[in-house]
């Protein structure tokens, strides 16, 4: 299992569109780290070989992850899991409130 390597800066993921099918959905988010706003698109697998977050960061929020001082391998294997587990806050397109699932 993979622990959070920033206990105290942990991100808050906000899930703002999930779209797909029986075998794969697109997410499309951000999270939070640091009172700043960073984006996120990602794709979840959930059938044969168990659950996977196939995660991808602009070259922006890499820079800005770097800039704060983190790893960002580090930081992306965080999102991964919370992502996968369900550590999410999901938006509801249709009035912007928050869902915690």
């Amino acid at each position: 299992m993979i622990r959070d390597s920033y206990p105290s800066d942990e991100p808050e993921i906000y899930v703002e569109k999930a779209q797909g099918g029986q075998y794969a959905s697109k997410l499309r988010g951000y999270f939070i780290i640091k009172d700043t706003k960073l984006k996120f698109n990602a794709i979840a697998f959930g059938r044969i070989g168990g659950h996977n977050i196939s995660l991808n960061l602009t070259k922006k929020t890499l820079s800005k992850l770097r800039e704060f001082g983190y790893d960002t391998e580090d930081f992306q294997l965080v999102l991964q899991r919370k992502l996968v587990e369900g550590e999410v806050i999901l938006i509801d397109p249709a009035t912007k409130s928050q869902i915690k699932p």
